[in-house]
């Protein structure tokens, strides 16, 4: 059986997560994202591990959830309580990794996608990169972590509108620390990553506390962030 999530260790200290879906452009079903919570669960109690690089295969980020899956749980109970179960875990994991984080943003990330970069503590976006929240007409966005990076403006503007933004207008607003080739966005990422591998695992944990320290966030339910 195929895992949806790869993991690569390219250099001392970094590990890379890569999204391995991309007949369905990496979209995060239940199974994806317990990898992903399992994976940074395993990978927090790594004392060899100082950075995490986090990507998807092919063109695409992410594009969100898997709405197949919300209209199955609409008529199967179990299914529903799974899905809502793995989602919490999921968004709480990623949250609250006790290490740094960067994103390869390498194509679009909507919905669910625009939230995994956005909770992620570095973005490096593929020119090719774009952002939106299209599920705002037809469920909660999360908002709280991207309010906590742009704004309240930008914030409100991206979730209420749900208006998509390209690579160059997310670096404008704060979104992308920088744009790149679609084809250097992981090695630019990897650069970040290894720099920042270059501090001991200990002083890079106790900034990122006080970064969520600050962020002041609760990891709660997913429809509550």
């Amino acid at each position: 059986m195929t895992t949806p999530l790869r993991q690569d260790r390219p250099a001392e200290g970094v590990a890379v997560l890569t999204l391995d879906r991309p007949e369905r452009a990496n979209a995060l079903s239940i199974a994806l994202r317990d990898a992903v919570a399992d994976t940074l669960d395993a990978l927090a109690a790594d004392e060899s591990v100082r950075c995490v690089v986090l990507t998807g295969a092919g063109a695409t980020f992410s594009a969100g959830f898997d709405l197949g899956e919300f209209t199955a749980a609409a008529e199967d109970p179990e299914l529903s309580r799974r899905l809502w179960a793995s989602s919490d875990r999921y968004h709480a994991t990623v949250l609250t990794f006790p290490l740094p984080l960067v994103a390869a943003v390498n194509g679009p990330a909507i919905a669910g996608g625009m939230d995994l970069a956005v909770l992620c503590d570095v973005r490096i976006g593929a020119h090719t990169a774009r952002f939106a929240h299209p599920e705002r007409t037809f469920g909660p966005v999360v908002y709280a972590p991207l309010h906590e990076l742009v704004g309240g403006a930008t914030a409100r503007d991206l979730c209420l509108t749900g208006r998509e933004i390209d690579a160059e207008e997310a670096h404008r607003v704060g979104l992308l620390q920088a744009v790149v080739p679609a084809d250097r966005v992981v090695a630019e990422a990897l650069a970040v990553a290894e720099r920042t591998a270059e501090a001991p695992r200990a002083l890079l944990a106790d900034t990122k506390a006080k970064i969520l320290r600050v962020a002041g966030i609760s990891p709660g339910a997913t429809l509550d962030l």
